[in-house]
């Protein structure tokens, strides 16, 4: 039987939406030997518009780009997460930033964290834009589904240099932040 994961991140342009779901999927393939499809919409906005991108990884050949409902959510912006809430199956992975979704369609079958990583971008690395990869931090070491070391080489094979450093630091902070609320 296969074991399929669905992963869903959703926010808006200018978050780093799609290139955190290139990312893991990028490691997850690569260096986790899964197979994987990734596939994103956007609106017609640069920044500022609705994005959202889904990741589906397995251990056999997948067959459709396309899934019904996502095994994990990760929502960025409110606008999104009203969204995509729905697509979420009875027993996911809803992983919100507090300061980014303040209003919570009260699911009570779904299991709930709650990562600051807007708020620690600013605090700890001082630089907003670095959110994307707290969260992926998190992701990683929250679910287990790809290494840190993968993560941290498909990091420094598709960011740019001038972002390197701080998206690095951004990674830790975000594991840390699992460690202190892991499961």
């Amino acid at each position: 039987m296969s074991e399929k994961t669905v992963i869903r991140f959703c926010g808006f342009g200018g978050q780093g939406i799609i290139l955190s779901s290139v990312v893991f999927g990028t490691a997850a393939v690569e260096y986790g030997n899964k197979y994987g499809v990734q596939t994103q919409s956007y609106g017609s906005e640069a920044r500022g518009g609705e994005c959202e991108s889904e990741l589906i990884l397995s251990n056999e050949q997948i067959n459709s780009p396309i899934a019904d409902k996502a095994d994990i959510l990760v929502a960025m912006s409110q606008q999104a997460y009203n969204k995509y809430i729905d697509t979420l199956k009875i027993g996911g992975l809803l992983i919100i930033d507090p300061d980014m979704v303040t209003t919570l369609n009260e699911r009570k079958d779904v299991d709930l964290t709650k990562v600051p990583a807007t708020k620690t971008a600013f605090e700890k690395i001082k630089s907003k834009i670095t959110a994307n990869m707290i969260m992926l931090g998190f992701l990683q070491n929250f679910t287990g589904l790809i290494s840190e070391e993968s993560l941290k080489h498909v990091i420094q094979d598709l960011v740019s240099e001038k972002f390197l450093e701080v998206d690095l630091k951004a990674v830790d902070e975000g594991i840390k932040i699992s460690k202190n609320i892991k499961r």
